[in-house]
């Protein structure tokens, strides 16, 4: 298996260095490392250029998450391309775990990421949407054979979270086989030092209604499910209230939040679905631009 890994970054050093160190012991000698950085001011530029296992480094201006992945997939040569983010470091037998899929005929490899306590999230993982068969993955561990890849054109742009959501939906309308592996496993220390941030609602929502209306238009089904997640949502909300680890005028800014980037996103979604009617549905995707990159540091 010809493997590629593309890292994505964005001032965490110390775990990006867990993590290469963990792809290092990991994978065989000829995997190619690609780590995109951007735009970090924590000395990564520097520490990874002194590693003999990093093939590439591609400097980004940008921070979306998205524009990473396509950066670090223009420069990848593999003919299986994985995409980890930097604060995931691989558990032993992801490596064995992702060859087996793609030996199986794989066109997506993903598998889960581990907490700092040791948890694994449950969730499910396929579900029936529109008539397509879609498998939810995380976009900080999942692998693609490349025709696939290429067949998405990348990731959209437009999105500055959920771009793996967005693309698993690509992913089902194009018939494309998604395996999921629970032995991919990768974890994070993310948490360990007071938790994670709180959510972004309003980009969340802008992520969700623009990635239902682009691929499906429409449809009342995308009106239920982005009502049904926001009502879920602010439930809980209400839960936090109660307990006093919330207070109302935070929940009712969120609401608004909520209402207005998902009405913006559920337009947007409709206008990238017009954009590019193709089966990709990806009006902002690899082949839109080539200047993504500030840098590239290649010593192949």
């Amino acid at each position: 298996m010809e493997l590629s890994v593309v890292v994505s970054t964005l001032n965490d050093r110390e775990r990006l260095l867990s993590c290469l160190d963990a792809l290092e012991a990991e994978t065989p000698p000829e995997t190619e490392i690609v780590v995109v950085n951007g735009p970090s001011s924590d000395g990564t530029t520097g520490v990874v250029r002194e590693r003999e296992d990093v093939d590439v480094l591609v400097e980004i201006s940008e921070r979306n998450p998205n524009v990473s992945r396509n950066a670090g997939f223009e420069v990848a040569t593999g003919e299986v391309v994985a995409f980890l983010d930097g604060e995931y470091a691989t558990e032993p037998g992801w490596y064995e775990a992702l060859e087996e899929a793609i030996d199986d005929g794989s066109d997506v490899v993903a598998g889960p990421a581990r907490e700092a306590d040791g948890a694994i999230p449950e969730s499910e993982r396929t579900r029936r949407i529109a008539g397509r068969n879609v498998t939810v993955f995380d976009d900080g561990n999942v692998a693609f054979d490349r025709t696939s890849l290429e067949a998405l054109d990348g990731f959209d742009e437009y999105l500055e979270s959920d771009g793996a959501r967005d693309c698993a939906h690509r992913v089902g309308g194009l018939g494309f086989e998604v395996a999921w592996s629970p032995s991919m496993t990768v974890r994070s220390d993310v948490g360990a030092d007071g938790g994670r941030a709180e959510p972004d609602w309003g980009t969340t929502y802008r992520s969700l209604a623009y990635g239902l209306g682009k691929n499906y238009g429409p449809r009342p089904t995308v009106l239920g499910r982005t009502v049904g997640s926001a009502l879920r949502d602010g439930l809980s909300g209400v839960r936090e209230i109660v307990t006093g680890d919330a207070t109302p005028t935070g929940w009712f800014s969120d609401g608004v939040d909520v209402v207005t980037n998902a009405a913006g996103g559920f337009k947007d979604g409709l206008r990238a679905r017009y954009a590019d009617r193709s089966t990709r549905r990806n009006p902002n995707g690899l082949s839109v631009r080539h200047d993504r990159a500030v840098q590239i540091y290649d010593r192949r």
